[in-house]
Parts: structure tokens; C-alpha cells; sequence
């Protein structure tokens, strides 16, 4: 060998920019390979695309729902029957499956999932009379839908300019019409609009929203519905595969219109029309992430809310009670699982996934349990797709050669994977098979 050659073959080896000294510098380094903060493989694999393809059929009710509340339940005072949606949004075509979709990202059908119809017609007492299933509470928990809807509320100005634009005077002379045109006829509750303005205006902010994330879950129901076909049919060969999937998805859909229609009387009232430019990647996904994975709140009971106590963050910035904290274990403490969720999962569970828990800690009596800590992993895989897209759109690609730009790149990531610094998160514990 030449010494040129020599010379040659030790700056192939020679890394541009030295090695991160964070504590998550392995995942940092997986990162900057285009890996995901989950590692590759195969178990890991086989439980993401099975709990996605779980979270995808109870989400495809979600989203159908939450859309339905927003549009047509809309300020009604006794919404005794929200969670009774109508046949119409059952069927309501999906914008991103079916023939009818101008961006086709699930093969399957448009209207509500098959499995989703029968688990709503049986439930697991076996056929009765839909208000009887939800007495007994054998349903799809939507209340686990609101709760992440009202979390987005909470922690808003996560992204984009929703937020803002709810605090504008367009934003209230829409919503005034709505609210006017609902109560049409209806004396008293048109003196109480009177009366206090404020208080139906803040119920208008929250079902805008309810439907932001009932337009972001519709995004992400046919996403995960292709993922598992993919996965069946031997497309993913690992996890960076099923990470990239939903980076592209990400950006195929990032300038998906978030809007908030209203249909009273035949009648579309446009709270947050079209034409504001409101982007699903923005004004949807982003917040979501934020408020949902990371921020959240302590479930009620676990932690006192009064300031003296000082239980919980006085900065609302420092949250830390999403699914990427969680303590799974004891089900209901602080660091809250999403529960309901796990039990709406429970009924979708690709069998694979079934005889995979079988075969680890109490088989089927702590189900739930494994179930949620695979959840877990599926959304670090997920947090770790939004970071992947972050850094494209922001920063650098991951194979460029100018170390000041690889820098910036390891910047970046070194500053997410501050956020899992605090001894809550999960981070360290997903890198073992063990953890379950």
C-alpha cells in the first residue's frame, strides 16, 4: 500500500467530529446514524407495529368522534350522548385511505375499521343495546381522547399560531356567530351568552381544540393501519425502518389543513376557516408531542394542585407526566400511564403480541402492564421520528461532511436528550429487552 493510500484510508476512518460525552451519548450516536432513541431490534420491532396497529382501531373511533363533538354536538349543555356518534361519522371517509383519497396512506377502506364496528356492536359482554355498553362501560374510552385534547388546551402555544389566532378578533366574531346561530330560538341560554360572553367563548377555544386533534388522529390512524400491513407482509426490517415510515409520513402530510367547522341547521359555520393556513404539522403534531408526550398533568389525586404544597412544577414548562415519564408499574400513581388507553388497546392486540406476553412476567394477568411499557417504546420510536423530522427541516442531513453542520446536528440532539435527564424518564430503561 502507498503511503498516500495509508493516508487516504485513515481519513475514511477518522471521525469528523468527536465523540459525544452527554449520558445518552449511545442513543445520540444512534440518532446521528438515523436510528431512533428505541433500539433495533427485532422484539422491538414486533411490539411497536403490534401496539400501533392496537392504537390504531380504538384512534379511528377517536378521531371520528372528536370531529363530531366539535362540529355537531358543538354547546350543547347536556351532551349526554356525545360518545353516541352518529352513523354518519362512523362512515365519514377517511382523508388519507381509500379510493376517494387524494393521498392514499392506508390500503384499506375509508369508513370506520371492521374490528372497530364489532368490538362496538359486542363489546366484551356480547350484543345489547348500545346505551347498556356504555353504562357498563364497555366502549372505547373517550374519555382518554378529551383528556389528551384538553392537555393540548392546557399547555397552549405549543407550535404555529393556533393558540393565537383563538385570542383573536376574527377568531371571536366567528365563534359569536356560531354560538348565536346554535342558541337560535333558545332565550335563556342567549341571555346567558349575554351575560357571560367569556365563559362560551372558552368552551368554543376547547372544542377548536377538540377538532385539531380530531384532525390530527385522522392522519395518524391510517399511518398506523399501514405500518402493520406493512410489518405482515415482511416490509420493515428493523426499527429505523418503521421510524423513517413516519418521517416521511410526516412530511407528506405536514400541510394538511387544521380548520374547525361547525354545521348547525344545514348551515356551515367556519370557526377557523381553511384559508387561515393552519398546517397539521404546526398546528397539530408539534403541540401534541409537546403537550401530550412530554408535559401532561398528574392524574387527580396523586399529586395536591395547591401552590403551598408544592407537589407539582411552579414553571408549567417543567411537566413531566406524559407517556415518555411514565411509571407503568403501578398503575394510576404519578408519571400516569395513559390507562384507558391500555384498555382500549387491549381489545385489538394483533395476536403475535398476545403470545408474546404470555411468555413473560404473569402471562395475561399483567397484560395490561406489558402492554403499556410496549406503548411506551412505540411513542419514544414516534418521539424520535418528530426529532428526525425536526433536524431535516431545521438543521442538517446526517451524511454531510461539514463538521461545523455535524456539530449543529449534535447540538441539537444533545439538547433533546437533556429532557430526559430528570430520573422519571424512561429513556434508559427502554434500552434493555428486560424492561417490561
Amino acid at each position: 500500500m502507498t503511503p498516500t493510500a495509508t493516508a487516504d484510508t485513515e481519513a475514511t476512518r477518522t471521525p469528523l467530529i468527536p465523540p459525544s460525552t452527554h449520558r445518552y451519548s449511545e442513543v445520540i450516536h444512534r440518532l446521528e446514524a438515523g436510528g431512533s432513541m428505541l433500539p433495533d431490534t427485532p422484539e422491538n420491532l414486533k411490539q411497536i407495529i403490534g401496539i400501533y396497529k392496537a392504537y390504531a382501531v380504538p384512534m379511528d373511533f377517536y378521531w371520528r368522534d372528536l370531529l363530531y363533538i366539535a362540529e355537531r354536538v358543538f354547546l350543547n349543555p347536556l351532551p349526554a350522548f356525545k360518545y353516541f356518534i352518529s352513523q354518519e361519522y362512523l362512515d365519514l371517509p377517511n382523508s388519507y385511505a381509500g379510493d376517494q383519497s387524494k393521498l392514499r396512506i392506508w390500503r384499506g377502506g375509508e369508513k370506520a375499521h371492521p374490528e372497530l364496528l364489532e368490538f362496538m356492536a359486542r363489546g366484551e359482554t356480547g350484543n345489547m343495546p348500545k346505551l347498556l355498553h356504555h353504562l357498563w362501560h364497555d366502549r372505547v374510552n373517550m374519555e382518554f381522547a378529551e383528556a389528551c385534547m384538553q392537555a393540548m388546551l392546557w399547555h397552549q402555544g405549543m407550535g404555529g399560531r393556533f393558540n393565537d389566532y383563538l385570542e383573536s378578533d376574527a377568531y371571536k366574531a366567528n365563534a359569536d356567530r356560531a354560538i348565536k346561530a346554535y342558541f337560535k330560538g333558545n332565550p335563556l341560554m342567549l341571555g346567558l351568552y349575554k351575560l357571560f360572553p367569556e365563559m362560551f367563548l372558552e368552551q368554543v377555544r376547547q372544542l377548536s381544540y377538540t377538532a385539531n386533534l380530531g384532525l390530527f388522529w385522522e392522519v395518524m390512524a391510517p399511518v398506523f393501519f399501514e405500518m402493520s400491513d406493512i410489518y405482515d407482509e415482511g416490509g420493515f426490517k428493523g426499527v429505523p425502518d418503521a421510524m423513517d415510515f413516519l418521517v416521511n409520513g410526516i412530511f407528506a402530510v405536514a400541510g394538511r389543513p387544521i380548520y374547525h367547522h361547525v354545521y348547525i341547521g344545514g348551515e356551515c359555520y367556519e370557526i377557523i376557516p381553511k384559508s387561515e393556513g393552519f398546517t397539521w404539522l404546526y398546528e397539530a403534531a408539534l403541540p401534541y408531542v409537546e403537550a401530550v408526550f412530554y408535559r401532561t398533568s398528574p392524574f387527580r389525586g396523586t399529586k395536591s394542585y395547591n401552590a403551598q404544597a408544592d407537589q407539582v412544577p411552579s414553571d408549567q414548562a417543567d411537566f413531566h407526566y406524559g407517556i415518555l415519564y411514565a411509571d407503568v408499574y403501578p398503575v394510576g400513581s404519578a408519571g400516569i400511564p395513559p390507562t384507558l388507553l391500555m384498555q382500549d388497546m387491549l381489545h385489538f392486540l394483533p395476536p403475535y403480541l398476545k403470545e408474546t406476553y404470555k411468555e413473560h412476567r404473569r402471562g395475561e394477568e399483567d397484560e395490561l402492564i406489558q402492554l403499556g411499557i410496549t406503548f411506551q417504546r412505540s411513542m419514544y420510536n414516534v418521539t424520535s421520528a418528530v426529532i428526525q423530522a425536526l433536524r431535516c427541516a431545521l438543521l442538517y442531513p446526517l451524511d454531510d461532511t461539514d463538521p461545523e453542520h455535524l456539530m449543529a446536528n449534535r447540538r441539537f440532539f444533545e439538547a433533546q436528550m437533556d429532557r430526559f435527564l430528570r430520573p422519571e424518564a424512561r429513556l434508559s430503561d427502554i434500552q434493555s429487552q428486560d424492561y417490561r
